[in-house]
């Protein structure tokens, strides 16, 4: 009688504790950007940086990843360095009223799947490589791409080589070099140094 009781509780142990456990579904709501709001890659402040934002949820994290181009969310969700599996994209909707190069929104978020996209513009995304612009609607991204230039496509047929291909600093990031190597220069070096 014990060794058939055995078997018994330790099904009903177990039903109580998997009754127990709760499952919490992770919100993958869009978030607003903030002051403290940081790019994935680049560790900068987004909200210093023109152009269109993007956010990426991975299962088991609550904050999203930001990107300070749409680009690069783009080519990250592409990459193999993902930690988790991704739950959602979304990104700046430019063609949301309000909506400007220099403040993309808050609130405009749409899902990156669902968006039409602007590539080959003139406009150079926030950390000055070429821009994926995203729009919620086909005829905000042919406007665009009328006054800016470049193509509308969908996410899917944007190509690995439009997002992945490395991009040569030109002479509007050498400023920015020479003031780094300017304050570098001034700061105080050690003893012996």
């Amino acid at each position: 009688m014990r060794n058939r009781l055995r078997p018994v509780l330790l099904a009903a142990a177990l039903a109580l504790l998997s009754a127990c456990k709760e499952d919490i579904a992770q919100s993958t709501a869009p978030q607003d950007m903030t002051p403290e709001t940081l790019g994935h890659y680049c560790q900068m402040n987004l909200l210093e940086h023109p152009g269109p934002k993007a956010q990426i949820f991975l299962e088991g994290s609550p904050a999203p990843l930001f990107f300070s181009q749409v680009r690069d969310a783009i080519a990250y969700a592409r990459g193999p360095e993902q930690v988790a599996p991704i739950l959602a994209i979304y990104v700046n909707d430019m063609g949301t009223a309000g909506a400007t190069w220099d403040q993309p929104g808050d609130g405009n978020w749409i899902a990156a799947d669902k968006a039409f996209y602007v590539v080959g513009s003139a406009r150079r995304g926030g950390m000055g490589a070429p821009e994926a612009v995203p729009f919620s609607s086909r005829e905000g991204a042919a406007a665009f791409a009328l006054a800016e230039g470049g193509h509308v496509l969908a996410l899917a047929d944007i190509t690995d080589a439009m997002v992945l291909t490395p991009v040569e600093a030109g002479a509007d990031h050498g400023t920015d070099d020479d003031d780094y190597l300017g304050r570098l220069r001034t700061l105080p070096h050690p003893a012996g140094g």
